[in-house]
């Protein structure tokens, strides 16, 4: 029996999300509730290809890390949860370093929407920076899916961090003309910078005077680490 070795995969869609690079992006879906929109591809914008999908609560993402792809992988990397310096395999971990550049998330299934004569598919939870292509969607199946008993011994070790998250008392005016257009704003930040999305060597250091940055939406957010909890200390908006 003869094996294909490749195969040809083109982009069924391309999702708009508030991430605009890596950085801080959530580890994993639905650890922030993001908002995402679906736009189809040319040859995809058939609203046949979603008829029944109102039948699932939540669905698989399939996607391309596209801004990784030219760096290539690796067999063993670095993991954040074991503290950015321990390898694991590539097969054993979520890295977006991967032979094939394939990711998958599940999200939350917001409905069809028709926006500008296109068909979208709007979902909640995302993890995944805005423009990265689709190459599937697939309904999640909570019976095949959700496994009980299922380990993950790695949080035992390391779990993702948790710190409260505060914005400095001269941002008031700034945060109520933001949440103005962008109504989740603050939960998002908050969401976000909880998970503290600094470099895992640094996530011991509960008092680190460097301000980090991340853009949200339209907003260059700067933060710093201080007595254990975040502060947004800058609210940007970019042209």
């Amino acid at each position: 029996m003869s094996t294909t070795s490749s195969f040809e995969v083109s982009s069924i869609a391309t999702i708009e999300t508030p991430f605009k690079q890596k950085f801080a992006v959530p580890r994993q879906p639905n650890l922030a509730r993001a908002k995402g929109t679906i736009t189809f591809n040319e040859g995809f914008n058939d609203i046949n290809m979603l008829k029944g999908i109102e039948s699932y609560s939540h669905l698989w993402l399939l996607f391309v890390f596209h801004q990784n792809i030219e760096r290539g992988w690796k067999s063993a990397v670095k993991a954040p949860r074991l503290g950015g310096n321990a390898t694991i395999g590539v097969f054993a971990s979520r890295s977006t370093h991967r032979p094939n550049s394939i990711g998958m998330s599940v999200v939350e299934n917001e409905g069809i929407a028709i926006e500008k004569g296109k068909v979208t598919l709007k979902v909640t939870g995302v993890d995944l920076v805005s423009g990265t292509p689709l190459i599937d969607i697939k309904p999640y199946i909570s019976y095949a899916d959700s496994i009980s008993g299922a380990r993950d011994t790695l949080d035992d070790i390391n779990p993702i961090p948790h710190r409260d998250v505060y914005f400095a008392p001269n941002l008031s005016t700034a945060l109520a003309k933001i949440k103005d257009r962008h109504r989740d704003f603050c939960s998002l930040v908050t969401a976000v910078l909880a998970q503290d999305p600094r470099p895992a060597y640094k996530q011991q250091n509960d008092n680190d005077e460097k301000t980090y940055r991340v853009t949200l939406y339209d907003i260059d957010v700067g933060f710093k680490i201080k007595d254990a909890n975040v502060w947004v200390t800058e609210l940007t908006p970019l042209g």
